[in-house]
């Protein structure tokens, strides 16, 4: 079997629509996709009737975190929920609330890219997101675009980075409370790229093990931006504390360069993980 349990849609920061991503991930060859959009389960519907025949779709999402440290600034992080109740009404309004929080940061982070000659709008990207939650890939695309930079990767690293006039923060979720919000809806947290270090500062082993002690499940350890030897300490931390060990692309069609499928997830760990959650259910097309 060859599983992918992190990717994103157009419903999110992806630019297949869910139905186009099944698609993708039967023609790569994948017998699992897990649909993980970023705070978001808009997409499950639409992907689950397109699911091509063969093909088994994991219900996901990824949750927007922060990791606060005892003696430092917070660390954003990101948490990944499988098999969850989408009705489960304290998560659906965390949902909802960082859904809000990004609409917020982006019109703030594009009115004043505009008001220093940035040709963007914040009308014209929320009306090309075809409904989707609206975030920094958008407002990157639309730089593209414009002709201000030559590739979502060049906005990311220079006008939309953490360091730029231009970046907003958001008020992400406790990454312990996404975790109990995401077991109390039944589903299954893992931790996703947690030592991707080229995306900026990341959590410590000490964080990893509050986060088990917590009620965290896994972690994500094949992962596109993980270096052979992160992979290979993430993997013997998850045996130590008893967590299970994923693996997946984190693909988002075009707006990065990684293909579907690029990591995969063992067999083992993913059967593991079927018996973990209750909230949802795998369905097959």
């Amino acid at each position: 079997m060859r599983i992918d349990l992190h990717t994103h849609s157009s419903v999110s920061d992806g630019t297949d629509t869910p139905a186009d991503l099944v698609a993708a991930a039967a023609a790569a060859g994948l017998d699992v996709v897990a649909l993980t959009d970023h705070d978001t389960t808009d997409g499950w519907a639409a992907a689950r009737a397109a699911c091509p025949p063969g093909l088994v779709l994991v219900p996901g999402m990824e949750l927007s975190c922060r990791w606060f440290p005892a003696d430092d600034r917070p660390i954003s992080v990101h948490l990944l929920a499988y098999l969850f109740d989408p009705d489960a009404p304290e998560l659906a309004a965390e949902r909802a609330r960082l859904r809000a929080e990004r609409l917020t940061r982006g019109e703030r982070m594009v009115t004043a890219l505009a008001a220093d000659g940035f040709p963007v709008s914040w009308a014209a990207i929320v009306a090309r997101s075809g409904g989707g939650v609206v975030g920094r890939p958008h407002v990157a695309r639309a730089l593209v675009e414009a002709g201000v930079v030559g590739s979502v990767d060049e906005a990311f690293a220079g006008l939309l980075h953490h360091t730029s006039p231009y970046y907003v923060a958001k008020a992400d979720t406790d990454v312990l409370d996404g975790i109990a919000l995401v077991r109390a809806a039944g589903g299954v947290p893992v931790f996703a790229h947690g030592l991707a270090r080229s995306r900026g500062r990341v959590v410590g082993d000490d964080a990893l093990a509050a986060m088990a002690g917590a009620g965290l499940l896994g972690l994500e350890v094949d992962h596109p931006d993980h270096a052979d030897a992160d992979r290979a300490h993430l993997r013997s931390l998850a045996a130590d504390l008893g967590l299970l060990a994923t693996g997946s692309s984190d693909y988002h069609g075009t707006n990065k360069r990684t293909p579907i499928a690029a990591c995969t997830t063992d067999p083992g760990q993913y059967e593991r993980l079927l018996t973990l959650g209750s909230g949802s259910a795998p369905s097959a097309g």
